[in-house]
């Protein structure tokens, strides 16, 4: 690498992919050090540090032309100007506007440009000035600056003089200051530039900003100091006795007589090992042996503590580094990936780091709910998608047990991939060897600032690049400086002649039968997948395909799901009320819209409903109960279940019977089976039978409280219910009124009339309460999801849209069967005239409404998104209570991590997806009940098969037509709708991939539903 120090600036570094760095000092590890043991131990903030966050003088102009170029002169008074806020980003500060694209550069359509080149009339450029005057502690020092993240490329000058100039929006930038400072106040200015030959390369699926994001300070150094350190850690062949050899390397040569010591504490503050050397060079090296190490693991994420002492000539301590070490071996034994000898399996996530409010300026706040987050929900896996994170994330993954697949800046999908096709007639990087230093530079930084953290396993080259000469010689980078870790790339999938690239097979959103495929096959290198489970909006169904997986093929090691968090942000709308934006709702163009949200946890931090589908499937102790007993599967590698305690309860139709604990002990990757002690007779009562099976945390950690469910599993079963008794309804009759355009039908305290105009039940009164307001209909259609939208369900299915609002009643025909009257609404419909639906209600003397949809299908019909009849009823009811699968909603597709019981809720608008779309359904309902603030209402139940029901303040229709949830209309109505099924909804892909076939509405077969509808 050739590193470029100039003393003057030029604009046309922004286009020349052989300028990325001028002035810039070389990247480093990311250690701490402080001045004495005191600080060091307490790990106080740094008194050698100056933070230079919070509030810049600042200018925005649209493009280069009209930038105040001088404002950087000692003479300039910038104190006018407006200001903004450190870290942050220039678009969400009032300054331009964000801008989301996806694969396409944010310029396709209005520039015809090609790499290295950038709009040179649409480049924003933000000017920043901060005023300072140097820390008492630091005067007479050497003083250096850190940019940890600026976003794409800046120049920086002091007290008017040139300092430097840098790209890669994610990794530290540093700059010696010493020679530019004065007594007093000085003034630092840096210019901003949105675009430039950096911008070709972070083409990643995200908002495009731009501006000084992460943290600025101003530090210093003592006069003997270790400006890098390297960590390698090793364990022996039985993964017993650990090794540590670590690196130091000075800022200047040692004198002679000064030292080193290190010292290995052990996480109860107990000294294991010490090492001390008298003869220090530039590049010194110590190491250390322990015996019977602890090991690091996400399960049991054991850190030891060592602390570099450096002494002077004199033997005064100049400098004290504290440093985290974490003993583990990671490394590919017979084609699979093995931690401390063990297999391994990602149960990941790819993370964008964002905030609904500050973007990709997010906080320590920020990251520890994410983490904690991640524990709780069994995820143990980071995939960095698609650049380095701030430092401290690594420190959290660290210290809480995180596996983290740390990715390089890099990403320049529009340069090969257009709209889905892979052309890579002008990609870059590919073989283009101009852009060999620049690539090379964004993984030199990467590796240097974190190559100390245990967390790391795998280093990946970046993302959707295509392949090529240049990432092959990152690759071989990685394995130069860190023949301990491994490399990804997933790119190789799309040219096999750079297969040597990655050393694991990652392919993204593959199906699972093309996964089954490859490792079928004797595969020579183990298969992740780096990004699969689409998670946008209303998704993941099908989740379990994948983590199936798991168990028949060994080299199978898992998956990061794309992605953790929906990338939206808070606007307020025309009535300055806020909401959750996306894409085109800053007036950003071109644009991708909504496909910035695909998370499991909502922009503003809150669990989305597929969560419970991850935290499930991701388990690693698997509850298998049976009706007497259960069989525990502890997957974990290395931790027994001594931490957890076992709970299992009983539920008699959904209510507790009995519950029970159990302390459980069984090795890591042992099965045991624990039988449950019921009492005598508990039993003995017909119905429906449910035990839960919990395993909890025995103690409190740092991340979830004692209790806190790890895993979960359930058995349902029936005892033999006695015969079905006739029922007498005494001396109840009913009373028939046969009108010219309504019948009615009147019993005691109740009324329902059928119209044999409106062709269905038309009213329904229990105590002259009212619960009809718009009649039952069949329904064939659900608000499409994105991934229905991505499949072109409209397209394929939009017949049963038609269907389900111009259907035509063909026959009715009333029976009067002894004490019991049924009438049948007979319908054909638009979508084929062979087809033919019919509802009959069966009345009987205490109110109850049996109801029976039945449907005949007919040959050559497209998929049915949902066979299920909807009516409305008055807001006013609005509370409702299911025994049903929950608490979350669930699908067919969708419902391994759901359990059995009663849910109690209040009808409201659905917004946990960033667009309106299918949302709040229930699998398994035997039960449901809607009732008003009084308990007042009505109860659904299933006769035969249990139903799928949900309770909205909309119909299908309005929230199909709906792209943001405040152009919904008031509410009026709650909508009822009761189906036998509906189909999953997917999530392989959310741009072309049909739910799998199991989970799809044939039409050609017939189907049939029951339920009654009775009075609460």
């Amino acid at each position: 690498m050739i590193m470029i120090t100039e003393t003057k600036p030029n604009l046309g570094w922004l286009s020349d992919p052989a300028v990325f760095a001028v002035n810039r000092l070389p990247a480093h590890s990311d250690h701490l050090y402080y001045e004495t043991m005191e600080e060091a131990m307490g790990l106080a903030s740094m008194p050698l540090r100056y933070d230079l966050n919070g509030s810049w003088k600042f200018h925005y102009a649209a493009n280069p032309s009209i930038r105040p170029e001088y404002f950087y002169r000692t003479d300039f008074n910038c104190l006018s100007w407006g200001d903004i806020t450190v870290p942050g980003h220039i678009q969400l500060q009032g300054y331009g506007k964000p801008q989301y694209v996806n694969t396409m550069y944010p310029w396709d359509g209005m520039h015809d440009i090609r790499p290295p080149h950038i709009p040179a009339d649409d480049n924003p450029v933000g000017s920043y000035v901060k005023y300072f005057e140097v820390p008492e502690n630091m005067e007479n020092k050497p003083l250096y600056i850190s940019f940890e993240g600026v976003e794409s490329a800046f120049y920086i000058w002091l007290n008017g003089e040139f300092v430097g100039y840098s790209e890669d929006s994610f990794t530290p930038a540093e700059f010696e200051l010493t020679p530019f400072l004065k007594k007093g106040e000085n003034k630092l200015a840096v210019e901003v530039y949105q675009r430039s030959t950096g911008s070709w390369l972070e083409d990643q699926d995200f908002w495009r900003f731009s501006g000084i994001f992460r943290d600025v300070y101003l530090y210093t150094v003592p006069d003997l100091h270790v400006r890098d350190l390297h960590i390698q850690v090793d364990l022996d062949a039985s993964y017993t006795d650990g090794t540590i050899k670590a690196d130091l390397f000075f800022l200047k040569v040692p004198a002679a007589g000064s030292a080193a010591a290190v010292e290995l504490y052990n996480a109860t503050g107990q000294l294991i090992s010490s090492q001390m050397t008298g003869i220090l060079e530039k590049e010194t090296s110590l190491s250390l042996a322990v015996r019977n190490s602890e090991k690091w693991s996400a399960e049991s994420p054991y850190l030891y503590t060592m602390y570099f002492r450096i002494l002077d000539e004199n033997s005064d301590l100049v400098e004290v580094i504290p440093q985290k070490v974490g003993f583990r071996k990671f490394e590919m034994i017979d084609n699979i990936m093995c931690l401390n000898g063990e297999r391994i399996v990602f149960k990941g996530i790819n993370r964008h780091e964002f905030n609904c409010r500050t973007g990709r300026a997010i906080t320590k706040e920020d990251m520890l709910w994410d983490i904690k987050t991640l524990k709780q929900n069994n995820i143990n896996a980071v995939r960095t998608s698609h650049y380095p994170n701030q430092s401290e994330w690594y420190d959290l993954c660290d210290k809480y047990g995180i596996y983290v697949i740390d990715e390089m800046n890099l990403e320049t999908h529009g340069s090969w991939q257009k709209m889905g096709a892979v052309e890579p007639s002008w990609n870059i990087p590919g073989n283009q060897l101009e852009w060999q230093d620049i690539v090379m530079d964004r993984a030199i930084s990467m590796f240097e600032r974190d190559k100390n953290h245990p967390s790391i396993l795998i280093w990946s080259c970046g993302n959707e690049s295509y392949a090529g000469e240049v990432i092959l010689s990152v690759s071989k980078y990685f394995k130069s400086v860190d023949p301990e870790r491994l490399v990804h790339y997933e790119g190789v999938f799309h040219n096999r002649d750079y297969n040597d690239t990655s050393d694991m097979e990652s392919r993204m959103y593959a199906k699972p039968a093309d996964i089954e495929a490859y490792l079928s096959d004797k595969p020579d290198k183990p298969y992740i997948s780096c990004e699969y489970m689409h998670a946008m909006g209303n998704s993941l169904g099908g989740m379990h395909k994948y983590t199936e997986l798991e168990d028949e093929y060994p080299m199978y090691q898992g998956g990061f799901i794309w992605d953790y968090i929906d990338q939206s942000l808070i606007r307020k709308d025309r009535y300055g009320k806020e909401f959750l934006a996306y894409g085109g709702d800053f007036g950003d163009r071109p644009t991708d819209y909504s496909f910035c949200g695909n998370g499991i946890v909502t922009a503003d931090r809150k669990l989305s409903p597929k969560m419970q589908e991850v935290k499930f499937l991701y388990q690693n102790i698997k509850l298998l109960p049976e009706k007497n007993e259960v069989k525990i599967q502890n997957q974990q590698l290395f931790l027994d279940t001594s931490g957890l305690e076992l709970q299992y309860v009983l539920y008699h139709e959904g209510i507790k019977v009995f519950a029970n604990k159990a302390d459980i002990h069984i090795e890591a990757q042992s099965t045991q089976s624990v039988s449950f002690q019921w009492p005598e007779g508990l039993m003995n009562r017909p119905g429906e039978y449910c035990i839960h099976v919990q395993v909890f945390l025995k103690k409190g950690t740092i991340w979830a409280d004692k209790g806190h469910e790890v895993a979960f599993g359930q058995h349902v079963f029936k005892q033999d219910n006695q015969e079905a008794q006739q029922k007498d309804f005494g001396l109840k009759a009913l009373r028939v009124v046969n009108g010219d355009v309504n019948i009615g039908i009147h019993g005691l305290d109740f009324t329902a009339i059928f119209s044999k105009q409106a062709g269905s039940l038309v009213s329904l009164k229990y105590e002259g309460k009212e619960m009809i307001e718009v009649p039952p209909a069949p329904l064939f259609w659900r608000a499409q999801t994105d991934n229905d939208k991505g499949y072109s369900q409209a397209f394929h299915s939009g017949g049963w849209l038609v269907a389900s609002i111009a259907r035509k009643c063909s026959h009715i025909e009333l029976k009067e069967e002894g004490e019991l009257v049924s009438i049948v609404f007979t319908y054909t419909l638009p979508i084929s005239m062979s087809v033919e639906v019919s509802v009959r209600y069966t009345v009987d003397p205490d109110g109850n409404i049996h109801v029976k949809t039945a449907y005949r299908g007919a040959r050559g019909l497209p998929n049915m998104p949902i066979f299920a009849l909807y009516f409305k009823v008055s807001a006013d009811y609005d509370q409702f209570s299911m025994y049903a699968m929950g608490p979350d909603e669930n699908y067919c597709d969708r419902s391994k991590g759901a359990r059995l019981g009663w849910i109690h809720g209040t009808v409201s608008a659905h917004k946990e997806y960033l667009v309106p779309q299918q949302s709040g359904n229930h699998t398994g309902v035997r039960k449901a009940a809607l009732t008003n603030k009084s308990g007042k209402g009505i109860q659904i139940s299933s006769v035969t098969e249990p139903l799928e029901c949900q309770f909205s303040p909309y119909t299908a229709f309005e929230i199909e037509n709906a792209s943001h949830h405040y152009e919904l209309p008031e509410v009026h109505y709650t909508v009822v709708t009761v189906a036998e099924r509906q189909m999953g909804v997917g999530g392989d892909d959310s741009w072309g991939a049909p739910v799998h076939e199991e989970y799809v509405l044939c039409a050609e077969e017939n189907r049939e539903f029951e339920l009654i509808l009775s009075r609460i």
